[in-house]
């Protein structure tokens, strides 16, 4: 006799542990792990203090301390999205403080100190530059209301008079400015509309000037339908940098001016979109030797790169999601995370290659009866190419369907378009799982982590490729006979949000769906959005106003009469990337034509949800959503949401 018999009970109301209120209770946000001589940095994102972002410093005795408190927030919101808030240099933390915007210098036990004036500016992407005393960082100006922000290189003096100096203007965008380890030349990124950086970047390199300004600046890569992310100098002063002109993003190292090598040519990614500020994927132990990260096939790997041999050295380690490696010649610290491990900051020592967990993301201990280990799909979608997925099926260690049945699915969309879904333990996908749903988490054409060819499927294409990926993914596995045909749903948040209700109203595939701040109106969204992303649907729709026609062809909110499923819709009143209106829209055309609608909003969110209760209240509301709608009963008491036309 089993000691613990599963209980027979329908998919979607098996009892799980792994609720809303132990997700936000115990999980945080983690980013940023560095080094400053023997002290470590990271920071945390607490959905328990609203959102706030900590920073938290590590002494040699294993001891921690958060070196802002309450109310500070190192948060910035440059292109929005931010990244890039924080940095540190013997002993002191710089970070700019989301409520104003300002730069400041701190250490633990001391009031911050601004660095920069009461202006309308924002700032990211640091660099110390010792010789000099001031930082080198991006600002972006919004002190003209009337035009589209500006964005700069300057300089930030640290002497506390607050003056801040314009090193280079003139193109529409700026990022990760490098300085060579003499401190005699700065490289530096920069895009114009409509490129993204993913698209279109130029990476340049200046001399420093006498007077601490920038003179005989020279393009050296990039430009033409070329992608260039995260330039580096070697401690020998070579220029190095990642690159996508093979088809690929990998490692590039700087011969002559116009010049460079390919160090580990490759069908894999060393490089990745540039959605926030302070992304890096390698470092350098030493003249010779770079510690990076790479993904193929949707995992990632950490591994050493000899220059001179041009030899790569896998690095044996348990982890498949690695992002951020701050490398040191001894360590390398970086986050990690896996199917079966919650995303953490961790530690590998060279010499002993033992690694030591600093932080992990969340204290939920959960029983491994209880996770839904992703498997890496390939499926076939339209014009006889393969798109990709992952693909969790339902387990609960307590529960098995009656004999027969199938479970409902849940397609899970994700942002960008151009970015990737990984393979690090989500408990928000497991809380679907192990209540008996399958989740399939789509990479569809546009996605990267395939190279540039794969993310290049979504141009002129946004609305179709991954309309068709996604209603494909969901019909591959009805035929196959894994899931529930008249069960399916599907959910993104913002682009996955878009590409959620282009499929509700251009497909039949789905029964449901949910919205989080996504995209209804692209034409709205031309028109109203953000600097960084205004350019964005010239390439992925076409232009406009020239090109109207698409943007009206493509448009959920033009096309309520072919969408005939019950949605929800989640938003964040303050969103500035897609503004409520885009919701509400939505919301109120379903309802005057009788389909089930929910809107749940959410007062003092931007894009995306930071605090705990709000987190809580989508994710049930969500469940709660498909439980009506379906007519299953849940196992927990969940707080009602207001579905209309139900």
């Amino acid at each position: 006799m089993l000691d613990n018999p599963q209980k027979i009970a329908p998919y979607g109301t098996w009892k799980s542990p792994i609720t809303s209120e132990a997700i936000v209770a115990g999980t945080i946000g983690l980013g940023g792990g560095c080094a400053d001589g023997e002290l470590l940095y990271w920071s945390e994102s607490r959905p328990a203090e609203g959102g706030r972002v900590a920073i938290v410093v590590r002494s040699p005795d294993g001891q921690t301390q958060d070196v802002i408190a309450a109310p500070w927030n190192a948060r910035t919101r440059v292109h929005e999205y931010g990244g890039g808030a924080w940095t540190v240099d013997r002993g002191w933390l710089y970070f700019v403080n989301f409520a104003d915007q300002r730069l400041y210098r701190t250490q633990p036990g001391t009031e911050p100190i601004a660095l920069t004036p009461e202006q309308p500016w924002r700032y990211t992407d640091f660099v110390v530059d010792v010789p000099r005393d001031r930082l080198i960082a991006v600002r972006e100006d919004h002190s003209q209301p009337d035009r589209e922000p500006a964005n700069e290189l300057v300089a930030i003096a640290l002497d506390g008079s607050q003056r801040v100096t314009v090193l280079a203007t003139g193109w529409d965008f700026y990022a990760s400015p490098a300085l060579s380890p003499d401190g005699s030349q700065l490289a530096w990124l920069t895009w114009n509309h409509p490129h993204l950086p993913w698209d279109d970047t130029t990476l340049w390199v200046a001399e420093m000037a006498a007077d601490g300004g920038l003179q005989h600046s020279q393009e050296v890569a990039g430009g033409s339908e070329e992608s260039v992310f995260q330039p580096s100098w070697s401690p020998d002063g070579v220029l190095h940098f990642v690159s996508d002109r093979s088809g690929w993003w990998n490692l590039y190292r700087q011969e002559t001016v116009g010049t460079a090598r390919n160090l580990c040519p490759m069908a894999a990614e060393f490089g990745l979109p540039q959605w926030v500020f302070g992304m890096a994927t390698y470092g350098f132990v030493d003249a010779n030797t770079i510690v990076c990260v790479y993904t193929q096939n949707g995992l990632w790997k950490l591994a050493k790169l000899l220059i001179v041999e041009g030899k790569l050295i896998e690095i044996d380690q348990p982890y498949t999601s690695i992002a951020d490696p701050f490398v040191t010649p001894d360590f390398v610290i970086f986050g990690a995370g896996s199917a079966a491990k919650s995303g953490a900051i961790v530690r590998l020592n060279f010499a002993t290659a033992a690694i030591e967990v600093l932080k992990v993301s969340s204290t939920l201990e959960i029983d491994p009866g209880y996770l839904s280990e992703p498997q890496s799909i390939a499926f076939p979608t339209t014009g006889d190419r393969e798109a990709y997925a992952l693909l969790y099926l339902p387990k609960n260690r307590d529960f098995q369907a009656p004999e027969g049945e199938k479970p409902p699915l849940k397609v899970k969309i994700h942002g960008g378009p151009t970015s990737q879904t990984g393979s690090s333990l989500n408990l928000s996908i497991q809380y679907w799982t192990s209540r008996g749903f399958a989740v399939l988490d789509v990479n569809y054409g546009g996605s990267t982590g395939y190279g540039r060819a794969y993310h290049c499927r979504l141009d002129g294409q946004w609305g179709i490729v991954d309309v068709d990926d996604c209603a494909n993914g969901a019909q591959y596995l009805v035929d196959r006979g894994l899931v529930d045909g008249d069960r399916l749903t599907i959910a993104g948040g913002s682009a996955g949000g878009y590409t959620t209700l282009a499929t509700l109203a251009f497909r039949d595939t789905f029964k449901a769906g949910a919205s989080y701040y996504g995209v209804s109106d692209l034409e709205a969204l031309a028109r109203d959005t953000h600097k960084f992303e205004s350019r964005y649907l010239d390439r992925l729709v076409g232009p406009y106003p020239e090109r109207q026609d698409i943007y009206t062809e493509r448009s959920p909110i033009h096309h309520i009469d072919q969408l005939n499923c019950p949605v929800a819709f989640f938003q964040g009143l303050e969103d500035k990337i897609v503004p409520p209106n885009q919701a509400e829209m939505m919301v109120e055309a379903l309802k005057q034509k009788g389909i089930p609608v929910a809107y749940v909003a959410f007062a003092g969110e931007q894009h995306g949800f930071r605090q705990a209760e709000n987190i809580r209240r989508a994710l049930d509301g969500e469940f709660y959503f498909y439980a009506k709608v379906f007519g299953f009963e849940p196992a927990e008491a969940i707080e009602p949401i207001e579905i209309m036309n139900l």
